[in-house]
Formats: C-alpha cells, sequence, structure tokens
C-alpha cells in the first residue's frame, strides 16, 4: 500500500538546532492532545522530505507504513497507537533527525480500549479513503444528512464473479437501527478501483428507494441516497437491501478484490463469493485494513467446487474488511 517512490540518493540527516526549536514550537504552540501532530508536522517540514521519501526510508530499515497514515498522523486525523506503529515511530524519529523518544513522548496515555469505547467511535466516510477530496467534492451533490443516526447492526454482501472473471453484480443487504427520532436515509459509496469501468445499476429492494445519485469517472466514484421507505423512531429498526448490477456481458474486470469500509462497530460482517464453477481463482484470502492503513489478520479462503466462499467478520469496526483472489495464469 502507499504511492510508488522513484529512488534517489538518500541524503543524511542530523538533528539540527531547526528542528529542536520547530519541536519546541509545536510543543507551545498546541494543547497537549495536540502536541504529538503539531511537532510531527514541524519535524517533517524542517527535514524536508515529502512523505513518499519518507516512507521510502523507513521501508528501507524494513518498516511498512503507507503514506496515508502518516498524513493522518501529522493532520491529528489519527495516531500511532498499535505496537507496530509505536514500533515504527522510533524509526521515524530517526529518519527525521530528531531526538530519541521525543515524539514518543508526546502521544501521552493510551486511548480508553473496550466495548464503550468502539459503540462510540465513528469516522468520517472520507477518512476511510486515503485521498478523501474526490469523496468530498461526491458528497456535497447528495444529502446523508441523518445517516449518523443510524447504527449498523448488521451488512451482509454478496458479489458475483462472472466466467470472464468481470463483476456481475453485488447484492447488499444492511440492518440499521435508529439512534435518534427522523432518520430517514443513509449512504452509499461505491468505488470502482479502476476508473473507466463502466459504472454498475444501482436497484432498490422492498424497504427503501434510491435517491439521488453523484458519480465522478476520473475517480471511479460514485454515491447513492438510500431512501427508507418511512423515517424511524430512536430505537427502531430496519432492514435495506439494493443491488449493483455492472453492464454485460462481457462483465468489466475490477482489481480482483472486494473491500467494504466501516465507519463505525459492525456486530456482523458476511460476504458471500460466487465465482463460475469453470473459472475459479487459485487463491482467495481475507485481510483487513486499521484505522492506521495496515494490513493485518490475513486469512486463507477456500472457494468449493460449486464456486461458492466466504468471509465473516464480527464485532469489527471502524475500518476496511476485504478479500481479494488470484487467477491463474
Amino acid at each position: 500500500m502507499g504511492s510508488g517512490i522513484t529512488r534517489e540518493p538518500v541524503r543524511e540527516l542530523h538533528q539540527n538546532g531547526s528542528v529542536r526549536q520547530a519541536m519546541t514550537a509545536a510543543g507551545s504552540e498546541s494543547a497537549a492532545a495536540d502536541a504529538f501532530p503539531a511537532a510531527l508536522r514541524s519535524a517533517i517540514q524542517a527535514s524536508g522530505l515529502s512523505l513518499d521519501r519518507i516512507q521510502y526510508r523507513l521501508r528501507a530499515r524494513g518498516v511498512s507504513i503507507s503514506v496515508t497514515a502518516l498524513s493522518y498522523w501529522q493532520s491529528g486525523r489519527r495516531r500511532p497507537e498499535r505496537a507496530e506503529s509505536l514500533a515504527a515511530l522510533g524509526h521515524l524519529e530517526d529518519v527525521l533527525g530528531v531526538a530519541t523518544g521525543s515524539l514518543i513522548a508526546l502521544l501521552g496515555p493510551p486511548r480508553p480500549r473496550g466495548r464503550v469505547n468502539r459503540e462510540s467511535s465513528r469516522l468520517t466516510v472520507e477518512a476511510l479513503w486515503g485521498n478523501s477530496e474526490p469523496v468530498s467534492h461526491l458528497l456535497r451533490r447528495i444529502d446523508y444528512t441523518t445517516d449518523t443516526a443510524l447504527a449498523k447492526l448488521s451488512q451482509h454482501d454478496k458479489i458475483e464473479i462472472a466466467g470472464n472473471r468481470g463483476e456481475k453484480a453485488i447484492s447488499i443487504r444492511q440492518v440499521f437501527r435508529a439512534e435518534r427520532d427522523g432518520a430517514d436515509r443513509t449512504l452509499m459509496v461505491y468505488d470502482l478501483e479502476l476508473p473507466g469501468r463502466p459504472f454498475p445499476e444501482i436497484t432498490a429492494g422492498d424497504t427503501c428507494r434510491i435517491g439521488r445519485v453523484a458519480q465522478d469517472p476520473s475517480a471511479g466514484l460514485m454515491a447513492a441516497e438510500i431512501l427508507l421507505d418511512q423515517p424511524l423512531n430512536r430505537g427502531e429498526t430496519t432492514i435495506v437491501d439494493y443491488v449493483l448490477r455492472h453492464p454485460g456481458p462481457p462483465y468489466s474486470r475490477g482489481d480482483d478484490s472486494y473491500c467494504r469500509k466501516f465507519t463505525s462497530p459492525v456486530r456482523e460482517f458476511v460476504l458471500e463469493l460466487r465465482f463460475d464453477p469453470a473459472a475459479l481463482p487459485v487463491y482467495l484470502e481475507q485481510y483487513t485494513v486499521d484505522t492506521d492503513e495496515q494490513v493485518t489478520n490475513r486469512r486463507k479462503l477456500e472457494p468449493r467446487a460449486d464456486g461458492r466462499a466466504h468471509a465473516i467478520a464480527l464485532d469489527f469496526g471502524p475500518g476496511i474488511q476485504c478479500v481479494r483472489w488470484e487467477w491463474p495464469d
């Protein structure tokens, strides 16, 4: 994951007065909660390195951190908390030429974990995309004002892959509970992964209808309002189902993966995959992309002879659940 890198000569960095002064200024201009991102931004600016170059130097040390994660850390949108991220931070200090432990010391105590914290956590939709600007621009064209009033209890996706390795259809079934009165719509954002492919047609099931739809062909993104059959009062539940049908045959091929992004915790996620029995992948795996943009929890899946396979995640989120597959040569 991350951006492509152009190899350039590596110049040595040493801790100097400008870096120390920048970090001191960062600490004084921010409250304790903002001290880490402010100091990191100052250290990056003082180093003269781009995020791509920082990622490259970390990778040379055997440390894998995405450019998106680095961007989130310096903006304050995320902070390193996982053991792997904290270990990477030590290398980052060395790459930036700042004193060992100076950035880690600004993190403070870990954030509280557990059920209460997870259920109250919610990311913005844009936060789940490495490049959030196209998503933000697209969302301005539709209304999803009551989406945050809905708690997603269950998500069940079913994707059908054609014999030509293209995507035929994706069926979605979601169970929601209203957290306040008046919830009447939710949001769908679909990423083609490979811009230039034709967009699928979205069709509503019995319990909802499709409102405004916005598309960005250059970014390969589509967003839609999913309108409930009636507004919900707090505590009421509903089932929402709709289908994305790709034009064909022939069906356009994506990047041979499927990812579901969760802005808040969900009790249950089930993904069904249906391949053509005459065209099965040679490898299939499930994995997680966490809020630090790190790939974890890889698990190999075995499609059956009839082409069926499934992946399950319980009490998951925020984050991204994915499957990917590989074809015979």
